[in-house]
């Protein structure tokens, strides 16, 4: 392993989370300005899993906090292949199997809250992952290739030839992110906070892996949409911090939809947005 491998590896371990604390932070901030309050400092994520660490852990059984390790290991994972440029349907899977992680967790407890939750994990899971694999195709048929280092070196941007997939993923990130109108399994809302669902049984430091978990995932998202403008990654940036400021503003105009009819609508206008853009490259 080259010094610049273990460079790239540790980056991707220790930027994501970073980021993604202060991307979460930025979203109660404008959250709270959207609504008329002042809102909590932008660092209150970090300050927040600073205090679940130092709490005491209560721990049902020893099977549910390995599946938050593996959690975070999958999330950390997908990290990994992607700064390593590697294959995108294995960084599609690992990042699966890290959201499987989760619902195992919840089902592996006794209570009806937690179960609950997972199975409404399982029903965004039903509506997202379609698109995103649609998403995965499309940009290998763009590539004729699923390495993901094949992006970088693109000649132009990836949203001139997948616009209608951008949207679509757009779509997806809401329920990836737990954003209104697809929050149905877990949500950050103070009138949720006693009745969490699927983190409902977690507490203390297994609490704040889940939660730098959610911060690698919130990185993830954004990283996919600079994706789509990578070949100038200022613009990318910008792209990305545009579709950050877009789900912001939906999950505060947005009411709750019920999991039936989240999967209906991801199977509807998303997927077929995905499906018309892969025909449309062979036109």
């Amino acid at each position: 392993m080259t010094t610049e491998t273990i460079i790239r590896v540790l980056a991707a371990l220790l930027a994501p989370p970073l980021i993604g604390a202060l991307c979460f932070g930025l979203d109660r901030k404008i959250t709270a300005r959207f609504q008329g309050r002042i809102g909590p400092p932008v660092w209150q994520p970090f300050y927040d899993v600073a205090k679940l660490w130092r709490k005491e852990p209560m721990v049902l059984n020893r099977v549910k906090t390995l599946y938050v390790y593996l959690h975070l290991a999958f999330m950390m994972m997908v990290m990994v292949l992607l700064v390593l440029g590697e294959d995108m349907l294995m960084v599609l899977f690992a990042h699966a199997f890290s959201s499987i992680a989760l619902i195992l967790g919840a089902m592996s407890v006794r209570s009806p809250y937690s179960r609950l939750g997972a199975m409404r994990k399982i029903m965004q899971m039903l509506a997202y992952e379609p698109v995103l694999v649609l998403m995965v195709v499309g940009i290998a048929l763009d590539n004729a290739s699923f390495s993901a280092s094949d992006i970088w070196v693109r000649p132009q941007p990836l949203l001139y030839s997948l616009p209608l997939v951008f949207l679509a993923f757009f779509v997806a990130a809401l329920i990836k992110l737990d954003k209104s109108p697809f929050d149905v399994a877990t949500s950050h809302h103070a009138h949720q906070e006693l009745v969490k669902g699927v983190t409902l049984e977690f507490s203390g430091p297994y609490l704040a892996l889940i939660e730098i978990t959610h911060f690698y995932e919130t990185f993830l998202v954004l990283a996919v949409m600079a994706f789509f403008w990578i070949t100038e990654p200022a613009v990318g940036v910008g792209l990305a911090a545009a579709g950050f400021l877009g789900l912001i503003v939906v999950d505060n105009i947005s009411a709750r939809l019920t999991t039936r009819s989240m999967v209906k609508i991801m199977w509807t206008v998303p997927l077929m947005l995905t499906i018309i853009n892969i025909l449309w490259l062979y036109r």
